[in-house]
C-alpha cells in the first residue's frame, strides 16, 4: 500500500498510539535502496516544487510534529533541503513570548503561511500549544475545544485559498528517545539542544502518547490529513515523508504557465544566427 494511503489518518477514525509500531520499516525496503529512492525523490521533489512556483496559483503547507527528539530537524535536513529556499520558508515555533501570549494564539501562526507558489514548513505549529496546555493543564477542556474548533475552521480557510496542508506526526518509542538523548550528550555539537525538561517530560510520556491520539483523530480531514510515520528508523522515516508529498504535488496536476510570446519569433529573431 502506498505511504500516502497506509499512513493517513481517516478523518473519524480513533487513532491509539500504543497500536502503532514507530520501529516499523516497511516489508521490502532496505536502508541503502531506500536512501537511493529518497534521492531521487529529492530530485522529483525540486522539479514539483519548481512547477508550484511557476504556476503561482497554489501553495503548500507542512506541518511537522513529535516528541522531543522526534526528528523535525532531521526532515528538514534530509527532505525539505532539496527545496529551493527562493519559494520555501521554514518557521520554527518555541515556547509562545510575551508579546505572542497577549494575543489569540493562532497570531504568531498566520504571518507564517505560504504565499501561492510557496511552500512552508512548520517545526511544531499552532497544535503545539493545545498539546501541551492540556497534558500539563494549563488549559481547560472547553478551551481546548474552542481552539480545536479554530484550527478547523483557519485549515478549512487556507484549503480554500489554495493550500495543501500535510501534517506529519513523527512517532518514535520510548527507548529510542532515550538512545537519541544520549548521542546528544555525547555529540558537542548537538548538546546546546539537552534541557532538563527533555528527561523531566519523559515521565509524562503516556500522557502525551494519548494527548496526540485524540488530536489525531479529531483533526485530521480530508483538506488537512494528518500522517503517522514511524521515525524510530531515520532512514524510513525520510522515504515515507518524501514519498507522502511528492505524491501530494503529483495529483495536484500542476501547470506550468503557458509562453505569453511568440517562441518561433524569438528564436528567428534572436537565434537564428547563432
Amino acid at each position: 500500500m502506498p505511504y500516502h494511503e497506509q499512513f493517513r489518518v481517516t478523518p473519524g477514525s480513533q487513532v491509539r498510539l500504543t497500536e502503532v509500531d514507530p520501529t516499523f520499516s516497511g516489508t521490502r525496503e532496505k536502508k541503502k535502496t531506500a536512501q537511493q529512492t529518497s534521492e531521487d525523490l529529492q530530485e522529483r521533489l525540486k522539479n514539483l516544487q519548481f512547477q508550484l512556483y511557476a504556476e503561482g496559483q497554489r501553495s503548500l503547507l507542512v506541518v511537522l510534529q513529535a516528541l522531543d527528539a522526534g526528528g523535525k530537524d532531521g526532515v528538514i535536513r534530509h527532505v525539505i533541503d532539496a527545496l529551493n529556499p527562493q519559494g520555501c520558508r521554514v518557521m520554527r515555533f518555541r515556547e509562545p513570548t510575551s508579546e505572542e501570549l497577549a494575543h489569540d494564539f493562532l497570531w504568531r501562526i498566520e504571518p507564517h503561511m505560504p504565499r501561492r507558489g510557496e511552500a512552508a514548513i512548520l517545526n511544531r505549529s499552532h497544535y503545539e500549544d493545545i498539546l501541551v496546555g492540556r497534558v500539563r493543564q494549563h488549559l481547560t477542556a472547553k478551551v481546548i475545544n474552542e481552539r480545536l474548533g479554530f484550527i478547523a475552521d483557519f485549515e478549512r480557510r487556507l484549503a480554500a485559498n489554495g493550500t495543501q496542508i500535510l501534517k506529519f506526526f513523527l512517532h518514535i518509542s520510548k527507548d529510542e528517545q532515550l538512545r537519541r538523548f544520549g548521542k546528544r550528550l555525547d555529540d558537542p555539537l548537538k548538546q546546546w539542544k539537552i534541557s532538563e525538561a527533555d528527561y523531566t517530560d519523559r515521565e509524562r510520556w503516556d500522557d502525551y502518547q494519548q494527548a496526540y491520539g485524540e488530536l489525531l483523530s479529531t483533526t485530521s480531514t480530508a483538506y488537512a490529513p494528518w500522517f503517522i510515520i514511524p521515525a524510530d528508523h531515520k532512514w524510513f522515516r525520510n522515504l515515507a515523508i518524501s514519498q507522502i508529498i511528492v505524491k501530494t504535488l503529483e495529483n495536484m496536476h500542476l501547470q506550468v504557465p503557458t509562453p505569453t510570446v511568440d517562441l518561433d519569433e524569438i528564436r528567428t529573431k534572436y537565434h537564428q544566427q547563432t
